[in-house]
């Protein structure tokens, strides 16, 4: 017996008049009707659709958004978003993703990658970094001040503290 592949092949128009979000809604849309993205499980995240469908993080942001609009996803904040409505049970991560990036930021930190009273990474490289929203490592930064990992100098950035302050293993 043979094996078959299929390949979906996508072309946007991107100089018609639907705007390129609503096509990638439609696309999606389409998805989540055929039961490939079935109620509870997460959408692509914002970085997916950007590396997809080579489109700009606002524009992946207008596709949620869209979705959310038809009643077809909804988002949890640090979590991401999901097919169906919240009152539908959710595929959930182990851990919300925001505690997975703190964690391996903080591993980089304990092997010494990030030394003390130097900056760790910026909001904006930890969102490319991991692709995900501010909010997403605003909780992780967060999280990483409320074990004692990090400190926040305001208008200057967020630098490793001192070992002493790390929670103890």
């Amino acid at each position: 017996m043979m094996s078959v592949s299929v390949y979906r092949l996508i072309v946007l128009d991107r100089d018609g008049p639907v705007p390129v979000y609503k096509q990638i809604a439609e696309i999606l849309r389409d998805r989540i009707d055929s039961g490939e993205l079935a109620p509870g499980n997460p959408m692509p995240s914002e970085a997916q659709l950007e590396a997809e469908y080579g489109i700009a993080r606002t524009t992946a942001r207008r596709v949620a958004r869209e979705l959310r609009e038809q009643g077809l996803v909804y988002t949890v904040q640090g979590e991401g978003t999901f097919v169906g409505d919240q009152a539908a049970p959710r595929v959930r991560r182990k851990k919300p993703l925001y505690q997975e990036i703190a964690e391996e930021v903080a591993q980089r930190i304990r092997r010494q990658e990030f030394k003390p009273n130097r900056a760790i990474p910026s909001e904006k490289a930890l969102m490319k970094q991991y692709g995900v929203a501010k909010v997403t490592v605003r909780l992780a930064v967060g999280f990483l001040r409320d074990q004692g990992y990090v400190f926040t100098v305001p208008h200057r950035g967020t630098y490793v503290s001192s070992p002493d302050n790390w929670p103890q293993d």
